[in-house]
């Protein structure tokens, strides 16, 4: 007798045909059934320690591999322990599902309003209503998460889940963004290539939502003149182009502010420019042009001016205004070229190495490991006062090489994002860059790496406290008891676990790494640097601006 297929076990297998490859989780009764349905129609599952590990991990695995990413979690609190995930998830736009089991019994321990938390965080709500239409409604779900670009909740009530479904619905077309008014999209264009045929200093600023438009944003940034530098979370888009600025906002170098300050026009591909991204607005010179290019309308104008907005594709924006013709000067100059060579990166900048007393300056340690590291890495930074220092120091070789979960500042992500994006790029070495508090708060995560088998470096950088509150308060005179901790042994903690780990005190202390660089690297090694803690970081001065 043929057992009929369950709505749970026809969500996993829709979702299955529909695209999903990998999911990652923590299994409980409540979703039991359909991650071993996924499991079943041949999608990886990645089991992680904790659910706000699990949702980070499905965040960064999406955000690296293009894929819709998927996490898969118990109803009620297996739910709530995700939410700090979901939430950088739901705030960074990224194309995910979470699957919750459900509980829609007020008498059970397990109920809560999942609809409202997730739409407290900016997560869509869904819900499996009926099992005859389960699989319509799961690949509904992975619509709005893919063409929507959304992080989609899609609870599975448990009386749902376990009754037969007896319909297999064609999977729906996924077909392009819907509800453009492409003749007003057309002429924001045309005047957006007014703009840029007048601008005499143009500076292009992209972002996540122009990872995938490098080959045409530099074939007009080539016609106009236009410098190219990116938002934090796109930074090496253009590496390898003598007009690459690096990155925006907080983490820009003196030249870049420099020039971006000078420019006659600033058009936004694909990016907010937010406060991080323009300094709070500071490095926008009040004469010159903005121009946004997003498919989201709402981004447009949402946190600087805007002269013009166009609403579409950054790709295909981009290579509508690139037609035949010659090219511009515009910003670009061989003088420029050769400042931008020597003078475009963090490292060529001087600085006083604080190094001594049993700690590293962590600008001493980022550089070095910068020139030991193989340049194929990709590397996730955690948020907290030490954040700058990788994500200026170490390069990447592509917009590939850079995982950067910060939309929510929350700390503790860190290495559950260098998991997820070390499994969507399995060709590089991953590096994780985390500060003392968000090692702690993600600990439970250095068994999922040596599980995996993954040969990835975690760099701690250890100032044993909240280093941003501790240098926020600290001038004013606050007692700072509640924000410093004692020594710990992290390297200690990390071989506990199966890891290789070196203490760097000092340069020289570096030498394990390159060991372990030579070596089978058939255990991830975890750096615990003792770093100088004196004084705060300038990018953190800028962020409590926002609190």
């Amino acid at each position: 007798m043929t057992v009929p297929e369950t709505a749970a076990a026809a969500v996993g297998r829709a979702l299955a045909a529909g695209g999903v490859r990998t999911a990652f989780g923590v299994v409980g009764s409540g979703n039991f059934h359909v991650t071993n349905a996924l499991v079943e129609h041949g999608v990886r599952f990645v089991a992680a320690r904790h659910e706000g590990g699990a949702a980070t991990m499905a965040d960064a695995y999406a955000r690296m591999s293009g894929e819709v990413g998927v996490v898969t979690v118990h109803q009620g609190p297996g739910l709530t322990n995700a939410m700090t995930g979901i939430a950088e998830a739901a705030k960074s736009r990224t194309p995910m599902i979470v699957l919750a089991g459900e509980a829609t019994d007020a008498r059970s321990n397990f109920h809560i309003d999942q609809d409202a938390l997730a739409a407290a965080v900016g997560a869509v709500p869904m819900r499996l209503t009926d099992a005859a239409r389960a699989e319509e409604q799961a690949l509904e779900a992975f619509r709005v998460a893919s063409r929507e670009r959304r992080t989609v909740l899609l609870n599975l009530p448990l009386d749902v889940q376990s009754t037969p479904s007896r319909s297999r619905a064609p999977a729906p077309a996924l077909t392009g963004t819907a509800g453009l008014d492409r003749e007003a999209a057309d002429d924001a264009t045309a005047e957006l290539g007014r703009l840029l045929a007048g601008a005499r200093r143009p500076v292009f600023v992209a972002g996540r939502g122009a990872r995938h438009a490098r080959r045409e944003l530099e074939a007009l940034a080539d016609r106009t003149g236009a410098l190219l530098v990116t938002s934090a979370v796109a930074k090496g888009l253009f590496r390898g182009s003598p007009w690459d600025l690096d990155v925006s906002g907080g983490f820009a170098t003196p030249l870049a502010a420099e020039l971006i300050r000078g420019a006659d026009l600033i058009v936004g591909w694909g990016c907010a420019l937010n406060m991080w991204t323009t300094r709070h607005g500071t490095l926008i010179p009040p004469e010159a042009k903005v121009a946004q290019v997003d498919l989201d309308p709402a981004a447009v104008g949402a946190h600087v001016r805007a002269d013009l907005g166009v609403v579409g594709d950054v790709r295909a924006v981009a290579a509508a205004l690139t037609g035949p013709g010659g090219a511009a000067p515009g910003y670009r100059s061989a003088e420029l070229a050769r400042r931008i060579r020597d003078e475009g990166r963090w490292r060529a900048v001087p600085y006083r190495d604080e190094s001594g007393a049993g700690r590293i300056d962590p600008r001493t340690l980022t550089i070095a490991l910068d020139d030991l590291l193989p340049s194929e890495r990709v590397v996730s930074v955690d948020s907290g006062n030490f954040m700058g220092y990788p994500s200026m120091f170490l390069d990447v070789p592509d917009a590939g090489g850079f995982c950067f979960t910060q939309a929510f500042q929350s700390v503790g992500l860190g290495l559950a994002t260098a998991i997820g994006a070390a499994l969507a790029r399995p060709d590089r070495l991953p590096v994780a860059a985390l500060g003392d508090g968000g090692a702690f708060m993600g600990i439970a995560e250095l068994e999922t790496v040596v599980r995996l088998g993954l040969p990835m470096v975690v760099v701690v950088y250890d100032d044993e406290a909240y280093g941003a509150e501790v240098h926020h308060f600290g001038p004013h005179g606050h007692p700072l008891g509640t924000v410093r901790f004692p020594p710990a042994d992290l390297a200690a903690i990390a071989r506990g676990h199966g890891f290789a780990a070196v203490t760097v005190t000092d340069a020289a202390g570096l030498a394990g790494v390159a060991e372990w660089l030579k070596g089978p690297r058939d255990r991830p090694l975890l750096v615990h640097a003792r770093i100088t803690g004196e004084h705060g970081s300038w990018w953190l001065e800028e962020a409590f601006k926002g609190h």
